[in-house]
């Protein structure tokens, strides 16, 4: 009985922790969750998946181990995989396998090893820690699917047996200065940028606080055709907004391409990958992010923001977004 009161005592933090995804979602009028869904119907529908992917389990996983608050699974999934705690050769909608689950949660939360997980580090030996641990069963098969009930699970058990890993409420404080701290924090960084911008003249920028942070979008880039090489009035963006990003500690970066519709889906998202990289490289050569606190995505033309072929159309479309995401 005592047991089963714990174990709901942990999951209720869990669900208090998507509360507090959901007000951040009401601050930005962004929310990732629909008006009609509640933080407890979001952890049923959870529970009810017989397989989840690999986007979403490190979605949760993240977030509940207090890395990153996203509403984008595949944000996570880019995160995780860029930090070696899930292989390279996985995609996001893979099913979930326990084995890379095991190393995922192991590097989230920050969990020590033995000798040989220390050496090697695979999913492998991050299974075994777990099973050695008591935080997944010993008979369980280390290349079977994860449900979101063995999930929950699995978190619900490093929760109980890890002290360090329960300070979720206490690390955010309480909802009302969660709510002040993190929306004065968004809008003060987004109009210090935005007036750089406007004091330099620097033309086709917006800046505006999102979901995951503060939103740089540069829009009607001049690539030339086929190419990713930055012309020298992007760099001049980039270096204003690099004079920014030095300032703040640890910064951690989420940069998206973004390509019209002229070309394959395979060109264009190569094509989108290769200059967010691009912008990604001049940033981190500025000194203004880590290379490991950047995370790389190329949607092609699947996210386009006008329809049609005007100049206008192409010109919003052929941006590249850099989000400033939440410390």
């Amino acid at each position: 009985m005592l047991s089963t009161i714990a174990n709901l005592r942990k999951i209720s933090v869990i669900l208090v922790k998507y509360s507090l995804l959901i007000i951040l979602c009401f601050l930005t009028n962004r929310g990732f969750l629909s008006a009609a869904t509640t933080p407890a119907q979001e952890m049923e529908m959870l529970l009810g998946a017989k397989t989840i992917t690999y986007a979403q389990a490190a979605r949760f996983v993240l977030e509940a181990s207090d890395v990153l608050i996203t509403g984008y699974p595949e944000v996570a999934f880019d995160l995780a995989v860029q930090r070696n705690w899930l292989p390279k050769e996985l995609n996001a909608s893979d099913t979930a396998r326990l084995d890379r689950i095991s190393l995922l949660l192991m590097r989230s939360f920050d969990i020590k090893g033995g000798l040989f997980y220390s050496l090697i580090g695979n999913s492998g030996y991050a299974y075994r820690e777990l099973v050695y641990k008591g935080v997944i069963q010993l008979r369980s098969d280390p290349h079977m699917a994860v449900s979101g009930e063995r999930l929950i699970f699995y978190i619900n058990r490093i929760f109980s047996l890890y002290e360090g890993s329960q300070g979720i409420l206490t690390k955010r404080g309480s909802l009302d200065s969660v709510e002040k701290t993190i929306k004065a924090r968004w809008e003060e960084l987004a109009a210090t940028i935005a007036g750089i911008f406007k004091e330099q003249q620097i033309k086709d920028t917006t800046v505006e606080v999102a979901q995951e942070g503060v939103r740089i979008t540069l829009s009607n880039i001049n690539f030339l055709p086929d190419s990713w090489e930055l012309p020298n009035a992007e760099k001049r963006k980039l270096n204003e907004i690099a004079s920014v990003l030095s300032k703040i500690p640890n910064v951690r970066l989420f940069i998206a391409g973004h390509t019209t519709r002229i070309g394959t889906p395979e060109y264009l998202i190569r094509l989108s990958t290769n200059r967010a990289q691009e912008v990604a490289n001049y940033l981190i050569s500025l000194g203004a992010c880590k290379k490991g606190n950047t995370v790389i995505v190329g949607y092609g033309a699947s996210r386009l923001l006008i329809e049609g072929s005007t100049p206008e159309a192409l010109a919003a479309n052929r941006r590249v977004e850099i989000i400033i995401l939440e410390n």
